[in-house]
């Protein structure tokens, strides 16, 4: 009869002093358990062993989706703080002029894009100086313009937040911009009774900052906020 291979005094004395440490090695367990089923042979089912492995698959599972949670929370709080910080900067000009400036300046940055375009239907020519003056940011289309960029032709209602990839993007809207915009986010605006509808645009040259899959209740807030901010102004 063999006898068993005995610790040696100084690790026994470690493993009785820190029990704990040895529970909470994965590695160490697993090490431990696979000994446990070869002393038994392999004829033996270890039902604890299969529980524990149960146990463990189920343990792992929970945890990335308490990382999922937490970097989602993350991510949403910290995106909360950025369209905060853009509507105050956006609240702050006394002059129209100044706001798109704003706009297109400390705004966009804040919000991280590339560019920002404000559309507003008119009947009148987009020639006007007035218009001219006003800068990149502005652009004046025909009435129906909005609705047809929004639903790309379709018959669906256009909705209020419309997020997604782009390619080939509408010169009318980014310019020069248009050969390397690969994201967008469409706010349609509503200025109220007896006045055309507006557009704000957000285009990103990272395809994957705007999708359909992304929540949209931060930016309908802010659209809701640039809605009254417009309707001030074109008072």
């Amino acid at each position: 009869m063999s006898s068993s291979p005995k610790l040696n005094d100084s690790l026994r004395e470690a493993i009785f002093a820190t029990p704990d440490a040895i529970l909470d090695d994965q590695d160490v367990m697993h090490a431990l358990i696979a000994a446990n089923e070869r002393s038994m042979g392999g004829n033996i089912v270890d039902l604890r062993g299969i529980a524990m492995e149960r146990l463990e698959a189920r343990l792992d599972r929970l945890e990335d989706t308490h990382r999922s949670v937490i970097a989602a929370a993350y991510e949403n709080l910290a995106g909360t703080n950025q369209v905060h910080r853009a509507i105050l900067r956006m609240l702050d000009p006394t002059e129209f002029e100044s706001f798109l400036s704003d706009l297109g300046g400390e705004v966009s940055e804040i919000l991280r894009v590339d560019v920002v375009t404000l559309v507003l239907e008119s009947v009148q020519d987009d020639n006007d100086p007035e218009v001219q003056r006003l800068g990149k940011v502005l652009t004046v289309a025909e009435p129906g313009f909005i609705d047809t960029y929004l639903t790309q032709g379709r018959s669906n209602h256009p909705r209020q937040v419309t997020l997604r990839q782009v390619h080939g993007s509408s010169e009318v809207l980014y310019g020069e911009a248009a050969n390397w915009i690969r994201s967008e986010a469409c706010l349609k605006l509503d200025f109220g009774d007896g006045r055309l509808p507006g557009l704000l645009v957000f285009g990103a040259e990272d395809p994957h900052q705007f999708s359909p899959q992304q929540g949209t209740d931060l930016l309908a807030f802010f659209a809701g906020v640039f809605e009254r901010s417009m309707r001030h102004w074109l008072s």
